[in-house]
């Protein structure tokens, strides 16, 4: 690595060590829906090419989504019709290196106005952070199930709006 690399590297580290105290701060003064959505976006630009620096704000959409649950502890959730017969994702056997990877795989394979239910074993908040920076406009998100064990959220695709 040449020493103007080493230097990049080392202004992207540090930036986003202030991007992530920055979001923490954000979500902690009552405002976790904004932070997790920044937190998304600036996961999408390091995802790629900053691998180390995207799982720091990954975990901090993690602590995120937790704070944000507290805000939303009171509101009810709907039951789920287990017996229906829609596509469902259950990454809970996953490692969680891959589990993101596969639920934006089968995101990808939805023709518009259809769904799946992704179970998992945590809040997946995080995720829908993601996908709000990547696929603004063109994804509902509903809880059917949220906890304490298992949460299942219907994820759909819906026509991106026109500009």
């Amino acid at each position: 690595m040449s020493a103007e690399d080493g230097a990049e590297h080392e202004v992207i580290d540090t930036l986003t060590r202030v991007l992530v105290r920055a979001c923490r701060q954000l979500a902690e003064a009552g405002h976790p829906q904004a932070s997790g959505r920044l937190a998304g976006q600036a996961w999408v630009v390091l995802r790629h090419n900053y691998s180390r620096q995207a799982q720091h704000i990954d975990g901090v959409m993690h602590h995120i989504a937790k704070l944000e649950a507290k805000f939303e502890a009171n509101q009810s959730t709907r039951e789920v019709d287990t017996m229906t017969d829609e596509r469902v994702l259950d990454v809970r056997t996953e490692i969680p290196k891959r589990r993101h990877e596969l639920i934006f795989e089968t995101f990808g394979t939805l023709p518009v106005d259809a769904s799946y239910v992704l179970v998992n074993d945590h809040d997946p908040k995080p995720l829908k952070y993601q996908f709000e920076a990547e696929n603004t406009g063109e994804f509902s998100w509903e809880y059917l199930e949220q906890g304490p064990e298992v949460w299942r959220v219907r994820i759909g695709r819906v026509a991106a709006a026109q500009s």
